[in-house]
């Protein structure tokens, strides 16, 4: 059954801003040549990275080597990296230009298909037998109905959990424009929610 609750728009909690915290410290170790951070550092970042890739590309195929590239080019550019931002914001600013750089080269080619099938990458990274699998299955489904710009800014301030300053950081615009971004895109999913229970209690 589907649920009108959306994440809650709020900033980092304390066990978030901890985890942050360490992989950020993980990330400065890794670049000083601690092996084991380097595994702590890519674990515990994988699945942000495939979620995010996978809502901004178009095929979902592409989504493990997009992130593969994502942390190949991290690890190579870890020598530059102070700790001045997040390791998470970091790393999904160099996943997001990963995906742009994909764009650019498959513009020089053609494609067999541009229906986009981004959800269906996503749905495959989600955890599965538990609680309210179907509830996120269903969200991830309406947010299709999005603009790009939109629900790039709601899958990384609300299921990604960065706050606003570090997902303006990551999407290459002011934090105003974030917050207005991911205002609409909560009005609109909750109408879209609303749409959906009032028809699913005219069919019952």
């Amino acid at each position: 059954m589907m649920t009108s609750a959306l994440p809650t728009s709020h900033g980092k909690s304390g066990t978030t801003a901890a985890l942050d915290e360490s992989i950020t410290a993980w990330a400065l170790a890794a670049r000083g040549g601690d092996t084991d951070a380097v595994e702590q550092f890519v674990g515990a970042l994988h699945r942000d990275v495939q979620r995010y890739v996978a809502h901004l590309c178009g095929d979902p195929q592409a989504v493990d080597d997009l992130a593969q590239d994502t942390f190949l080019r991290a690890l190579g550019s870890l020598h530059r990296f102070e700790g001045r931002s997040s390791a998470r914001a970091w790393l999904l600013s160099i996943a997001r230009r990963a995906v742009i750089d994909s764009y650019r080269h498959a513009a020089a080619r053609p494609r067999r298909s541009d229906v986009p099938d981004w959800q269906t990458a996503v749905e495959l990274t989600q955890p599965r037998d538990l609680p309210g699998f179907d509830d996120g299955v269903a969200l991830l489904d309406l947010l299709t109905a999005l603009p790009d710009d939109r629900r790039e800014a709601f899958v990384l301030t609300q299921l990604l959990g960065l706050p606003y300053a570090e997902a303006a950081a990551v999407s290459d615009c002011p934090i105003g424009t974030v917050r207005s971004r991911v205002a609409r895109a909560r009005a609109t999913l909750m109408d879209l929610l609303a749409q959906a229970e009032t028809r699913s209690t005219v069919a019952a």
